[in-house]
């Protein structure tokens, strides 16, 4: 998939852990990971937003595009 999820170098940059950043964002534990690892098809902008929140960071510090990224499914 061209788009490349980068929340786990945002979550870095802020010293936030997943668990942390998940209740913040009243996400499960799983459905967090799932985003993290580039696994999820579709995310809403509410969440996003609730992410960007959280985060202090615009959609484009997690969100990239990346031509010529396939993910093998």
């Amino acid at each position: 998939m061209p788009i490349v999820v980068n929340l786990d170098v945002m979550m870095a940059k802020r010293k936030m852990s997943a668990g942390e950043l998940a209740q913040k964002v009243d996400l499960t534990a799983a459905n967090l990971s799932i985003l993290k690892n580039n696994h999820a098809k579709a995310v809403r902008f509410s969440t996003l937003e609730a992410i960007c929140r959280a985060l202090d960071c615009q959609p484009g510090d997690i969100l990239e595009y990346v031509p010529g990224e396939e993910q093998v499914e």
